[in-house]
């Protein structure tokens, strides 16, 4: 007697997903470039052809983007690219990234033998990643391809990500996730790209440093110079002609 297989109820939902998820993607790719103006038009019927899907899962993807700040939905009209931060914007998100990734580093302390050998090699792609982009902007005369943008970003956030993940605090894990999706939004409106990399590398190195031998208040103080330091340069960046 054969075995009657069900179909899993979720499985369209899980494939469009997926589909939602690749087009998410690659518009984003497009958003991190400079060839897009602040507040040029996103069409969603366009953005189908263009990829070749139908206009369900860019519409998702447009929905998913708007919660980055990337893109934004005006009533009737569509979807445009976001303007970039104003002042305020970009001091409001690092005054947040402060409470929560100070206040993370604190908790992850607690945990710091399990916790610094995940840093340890997430230090190491970083530094990694930091020759790439030092090659690069010798090769492309201080421009990057996209591609390498994405990487970089990745590998970068995945630093502050495992230090909320080490806090084992489900709330904050969520939070990690609604940050880095800010964090998106400022990386748009920035010209020098990734001309910080090497400082990025040191100050992590630092915070790894007060995790492994410094205890909750190192930990917490060397993430607030680390955020303090990126601010200045955000604003540097910003303000950039």
């Amino acid at each position: 007697m054969s075995e009657t297989v069900y179909p899993l109820a979720g499985a369209g939902a899980l494939e469009r997903k997926g589909l939602r998820d690749r087009v998410y993607d690659l518009i984003l790719d497009m958003l991190m470039t400079a060839d897009i103006a602040p507040g040029a038009r996103l069409s969603i019927d366009a953005l189908a052809r263009d990829l070749r899907v139908s206009p369900t899962p860019v519409r998702e993807a447009l929905v998913q983007l708007e919660r980055t700040g990337l893109v934004v939905r005006e009533a009737l009209k569509g979807y445009r690219v976001a303007p970039p931060l104003a002042d305020e914007q970009l001091e409001s998100l690092f005054d947040a990234r402060l409470v929560l990734e100070c206040g993370a580093a604190e908790l992850a302390a607690r945990d710091a033998a399990n916790l610094v050998p995940l840093l340890e090699q997430a230090l190491a792609e970083h530094r990694a990643i930091g020759a790439k982009v030092r090659e690069a902007a010798d090769e492309h005369a201080g421009t990057w391809p996209v591609s390498l943008l994405r990487e970089y970003f990745l590998i970068d956030w995945n630093f502050h990500h495992l230090i909320f993940e080490g806090t084992h605090n489900p709330f904050l894990i969520d939070m990690s996730s609604a940050i880095s999706t800010r964090v998106h939004r400022l990386r748009q409106t920035m010209h020098s790209g990734l001309s910080d990399a090497d400082e990025a590398v040191t100050e992590h190195g630092a915070i790894l440093e007060a995790l492994r031998s410094g205890g909750p208040e190192a930990a917490s103080a060397a993430m607030r110079e680390h955020i303090e330091r990126v601010r200045v340069r955000s604003r540097r960046d910003v303000a950039a002609p």
